[in-house]
């Protein structure tokens, strides 16, 4: 089985990163790299909690900016009263489901699975055909997964990928669900579309040769999994390049 933590949830995805999309990076952490050294996070979390923002002057999405740095800096606690508030004080419909799909996903990091659906659930409310609304079926889907509701799982991935077909992330999440019900060459036709959909990345991979074993394609499930290894690699590799 994937660990978990593999899932991109919206960021979807699932997630390894943070939201896809959502990481525009508000006025107020602009510092001066000569006086703060830029990766030390505490001073990054003093100015997220100096921004303190009147009630008749909020704007709510500058709110869901400084939720996402909280995110960043793992203030997660502080990223869903931030992001509950951006919803609150949201004018469109758009900021109001954006800020809900982020509060989920900040719940989820704190493994608040109850939380997490209650937040999804209020992004679809609002619009359930968005791009928001396939990114929170696809995470509610997790969530609900995770809190031991597998049959409801699937009914929202399968949801995700109806509002958006070119959403990889909807398409991995379901074949995933198919997959642990025992379904392998329908799993593998999702697998088959996520990566298609550019979503080539070791999880995947791994979750194809997975299909293709249960198939009883043992050589191509092999050259799956040699395939997730070396991407796992050129992956780890980068990550070492862009840190040296």
């Amino acid at each position: 089985m994937t660990d978990p933590e593999d899932h991109d949830f919206s960021e979807g995805q699932g997630y390894e990163d943070p939201y896809e999309g959502f990481d525009l990076d508000p006025p107020e952490l602009d510092v001066d790299p000569d006086k703060v050294d830029p990766v030390d996070s505490r001073v990054v979390s003093d100015l997220l909690d100096e921004d303190a923002i009147p009630d008749d002057q909020i704007d709510a999405h500058s709110l869901i900016d400084v939720g996402l740095n909280y995110m960043e800096i793992n203030r997660f606690e502080q990223a869903t009263e931030t992001f509950e508030r951006a919803a609150r004080y949201a004018t469109d419909d758009r900021a109001e489901q954006e800020a809900w799909t982020n509060k989920g996903v900040a719940h989820s990091e704190l493994e608040e699975w109850d939380a997490a659906i209650g937040a999804y659930k209020e992004a679809i409310n609002i619009d359930g055909e968005s791009d928001h609304a396939a990114t929170a079926e696809t995470n509610l889907a997790y969530a609900l997964w995770e809190s031991g509701r597998s049959a409801q799982a699937l009914e929202h991935a399968e949801r995700a990928v109806e509002i958006d077909e070119r959403f990889g992330e909807a398409w991995y999440n379901r074949g995933f669900f198919l997959l642990e019900r025992g379904l392998a060459e329908d799993a593998l036709s999702c697998f088959d579309n996520a990566v298609r959909l550019g979503m080539r990345t070791p999880a995947v991979l791994e979750e194809k040769a997975r299909a293709l074993e249960e198939m009883g394609e043992y050589d191509r499930a092999e050259e799956a999994a040699d395939e997730a290894e070396s991407l796992r690699g050129e992956v780890e590799q980068q990550f070492v390049d862009d840190h040296a």
